[in-house]
């Protein structure tokens, strides 16, 4: 296992900064996601570790040392392509023992290395398969096997899951995580799945135009948005936008919206509020002491079997609201409502 840093990394191509100074640093065996919109930089970031992208500036290291002029194939490194890469002429044994043959290794040892490796992916018993024999799971998971049966210092993963249906990419989330775990290797990966970010990252990072915007744990980054593009970006947010009087937060409509965290006195700010931390109610309940309490019309309401997404007009906005799907039907479009939440879900963010 190995320690990845990236110290103010530059990488631009004519005006455009594909990464901008992006410095992190990613523990040894850390599972650690690249989360950002197209043309964030999140892969421009991963190729550049793995070599196939040379930085105008900046550095970085892999357990210490710099990798500048490093070639690719003697970095330490495993990779996988959203589109697996997989040899359609080979077998299953020889995709995965290409990289020992390169490497000189004796077909003695390529046996056991590669009969380790897929039974670390349960694939043992499908050596002599060719990849259009084999499932978008199964094919995802010889790539996997690939990559690591090189022992490599560092996994790279570039949209390893983005071709797959989603059941399928739902089960192999799981299956990722286990022999990440199981091997211990430090892994960086890229994606644009807000959903598979939070589920398998250690921590994630999220990037906007080549900068990084948060990094942090899944939950704390979701929880606590640092700026509005973070929380636009990883999941639904409402927003309010006005100014801080006496305690909370009062829009040009009027509204004012309590947050138990700091907000700066007289001086423009923007709140931050989950639609799954929004409750709804008929008009006549009263909100808990301290809560947010503001009324609205329910505009239109959108299915999704486990839970129902709300539309809600309040006085000089819409805003979303995620109900569990508990009552026996959805409430009606125009029903009136109170809505109400915990000042401590009302997150201050940066513009």
């Amino acid at each position: 296992m190995s320690a990845v840093e990236v110290r103010n990394a530059v990488k631009r191509y004519g005006a455009l900064a594909a990464l901008d100074e992006v410095t992190l640093a990613v523990p040894e065996g850390e599972f650690f996601g690249l989360l950002g919109p197209s043309g964030s930089g999140k892969t421009t970031l991963l190729r550049a570790i793995a070599g196939f992208v040379v930085p105008d500036s900046g550095e970085i290291r892999i357990d210490g040392q710099r990798i500048e002029g490093v070639p690719v194939h003697k970095r330490g490194i495993g990779m996988v392509f959203q589109n697996y890469a997989l040899f359609p002429h080979l077998s299953v044994f020889d995709n995965v023992a290409f990289g020992l043959s390169v490497r000189g290794v004796p077909a003695g040892e390529i046996r056991s290395r590669v009969a380790e490796a897929l039974r670390l992916v349960r694939l043992s018993g499908l050596e002599e398969r060719r990849p259009r024999q084999l499932s978008g799971g199964q094919q995802q998971r010889v790539a996997l096997a690939r990559a690591l049966v090189t022992r490599p210092k560092v996994l790279l993963l570039d949209e390893p899951l983005g071709a797959l249906d989603k059941r399928l990419r739902q089960e192999m989330q799981v299956e990722l995580k286990l022999i990440q775990r199981t091997v211990g290797i430090t892994t960086i990966f890229v994606t644009h799945d807000q959903e598979e970010a939070l589920t398998l990252s250690d921590r994630i990072a999220i990037l906007s135009e080549g900068r990084l915007v948060q990094v942090g744990p899944p939950a704390e980054v979701y929880e606590r948005p640092a700026t509005r593009f973070a929380a636009e970006f990883l999941g639904e947010a409402n927003l309010f936008a006005g100014r801080a009087e006496a305690g909370a937060l009062r829009t040009p409509s009027g509204l004012a919206i309590f947050s138990a965290l700091p907000l700066p006195p007289g001086r423009e700010a923007i709140l931050a509020v989950r639609p799954e931390k929004i409750q709804l109610a008929d008009l006549a309940m009263r909100a808990p002491d301290g809560a947010n309490r503001i009324e609205g019309r329910i505009l239109r309401s959108i299915y999704s079997g486990s839970s129902i997404a709300y539309r809600v007009e309040v006085p000089g906005q819409e805003l979303t609201v995620f109900e569990q799907n508990r009552a026996a039907r959805a409430r009606e479009e125009g029903a009136a409502v109170a809505l109400t939440w915990a000042p401590e879900h009302s997150i201050p963010v940066a513009p």
